[in-house]
């Protein structure tokens, strides 16, 4: 053979050795990536070839699936009651991908997950039935939020402090998941929802941090007992009325210029929510006591899955004395979600102790085994002693009863909570954040919830919002209904 045959046939045999293992690395290298690539139209047909499994809420499915007319996807995801629990379940969507619990257990509900699988189905490469997500969601205490919350821009959570379930997420204005399903009207529902000035597709409860107000407060006073400043929540504290702020010519007046601020106690000055005293602790504290107490109850948790990953609450760092005043009345750079809030009143609650806050219970397979027990797998963490839990339990009932959340009371139900009424945009030129977190017990069976609320925008005058005023009313319907017998 000649020198120049020889080289050729080298050449074509480099080049078919070379086609060969760009074959093998797409098929087994990239193949995978090609699949999941979201691109990929065939990922969506084998999505919808089948009904989804259903995520449930009080024994009763509120998803479903339709057969559509047309194109290549032949089923399609439906909704009961989309806007009510919007914040729950997200959406799944034929163009767009899959939020909330929709998201999370994707695989679960379309069947691909690989716990689903039968030894039969993983011989045949069948896909598997679909499964399940039952949620801890209370339908009851769902919808009065919602209807409470009514036309208002807000968010609120209800939390059971002994389980750790979460009972109500709540986000408002609200959204139809059911426009955002079917391919062909899509994209005009998404269009106008990301329009929309007021972000219906934000999930308030979880994802969007605000500043707290005086409800921080209650995790001031927590730091203070804690760290022995003061004894107890009935020990005068030095406290002068009104507070220049340290290094500044700044006062800190209280809203309340008649209240008994002056060396209040810190019951007081929770029934008055005198930012005096507590503007004055947290420097007595320091940032670095203070945060470590804001922390343990979540704050600066950048992995908070309940399962739907929420956005961080956060205490600053880094501060001189007059910031680190400002963040004892929950304003600065402290930011709070109400799932935060509802997470802080429930720890005082249940005694001192957070149970890690879940609004999934279990995940079944299609025939209803359960696949994972979130319930037996919920942590318990002892946040703050006993003592102090009793003795804020104890002053946020008389913030109740006889302070600035009177709109809480409940006949038969020991209620203890908090108000706020947080500075929003520069030199609060914007309207206040209403707030209130609180806890009710019945007082015949002894059953528990804690809840959140925050409204950032209503019809009210601006003179006219306040904790107690607009978010207190929406925590006592919460409230109401998960204690109902």
């Amino acid at each position: 053979m000649n020198k120049t045959i020889r080289r050729a046939s080298v050449f074509a045999l480099l080049l078919v050795f070379a086609l060969l293992l760009r074959a093998t690395w797409v098929q087994f290298y990239e193949g995978r990536a090609l699949a999941d690539d979201t691109k990929n139209r065939r990922n969506a047909i084998e999505t919808y070839a089948e009904p989804l499994g259903n995520i449930i809420v009080g024994g009763k499915a509120i998803t479903g699936s339709a057969v559509t007319t047309g194109g290549d996807l032949r089923y399609k995801r439906t909704y009961t009651d989309g806007e009510l629990y919007a914040a729950v379940t997200g959406y799944a969507s034929q163009s767009y991908a899959p939020t909330q619990l929709e998201g999370i257990y994707a695989d679960l509900l379309n069947g691909t997950d690989t716990r689903l699988k039968t030894a039969l189905d993983t011989v045949t490469d069948k896909r598997a039935d679909p499964g399940n997500v039952i949620t801890t969601i209370d339908p009851d205490v769902q919808k009065a939020a919602y209807d409470a919350l009514g036309d208002k821009k807000g968010a609120a959570v209800a939390v059971d402090p002994t389980t750790g379930q979460i009972l109500a997420v709540v986000s408002t204005p609200s959204y139809d998941p059911s426009t955002l399903t079917d391919a062909n009207t899509a994209g005009t529902a998404w269009k106008k929802l990301n329009a929309d000035s007021d972000k219906p597709l934000t999930n308030r409860a979880l994802r969007q941090p605000l500043a707290p107000g005086s409800t921080f407060k209650l995790v001031v006073a927590a730091a203070a007992l804690e760290d022995g400043l003061y004894a107890s929540v009935d020990e005068k504290t030095e406290s002068e009325d009104p507070y220049t702020l340290p290094g500044t010519r700044t006062v800190l007046k209280n809203e309340n210029t008649s209240a008994p601020c002056e060396n209040a106690t810190i019951r007081v000055a929770l029934q008055y929510s005198c930012n005096n005293v507590f503007a004055h602790m947290a420097v007595q504290l320091g940032q670095d006591k203070l945060r470590a107490t804001a922390e343990k109850f979540g704050f600066n948790d950048d992995s908070q899955d309940v399962p739907v990953r929420a956005y961080p609450s956060v205490y600053p760092s880094g501060m001189d004395e007059s910031s680190t005043a400002l963040t004892g009345i929950g304003q600065f750079d402290v930011t709070a979600t109400p799932l935060q809030m509802a997470m802080v009143s429930a720890a005082l609650a249940n005694g001192g102790k957070l149970v890690s806050p879940h609004m999934v219970s279990q995940i079944t397979d299609g025939g209803g085994d359960v696949l994972e027990d979130y319930d037996d797998e919920a942590s318990t963490t002892q946040i703050v002693s006993s003592s102090t839990a009793e003795q804020l339990q104890s002053a946020m009932q008389t913030v109740v009863e006889k302070g600035t959340g009177t709109n809480a009371l409940i006949d038969g139900v020991t209620v203890g909570g908090k108000t706020g009424t947080a500075q929003n945009g520069e030199n609060n030129s914007k309207a206040p954040y209403a707030w209130f977190t609180s806890y009710g017990k019945s007082d015949s069976s002894g059953k528990q919830v804690a809840v959140a609320v925050v409204v950032e925008q209503s019809d009210a005058a601006r003179s006219e919002v306040s904790g107690n005023g607009l978010a207190a009313p929406v925590a006592k319907a919460m409230m109401q209904a998960a204690l109902r017998s």
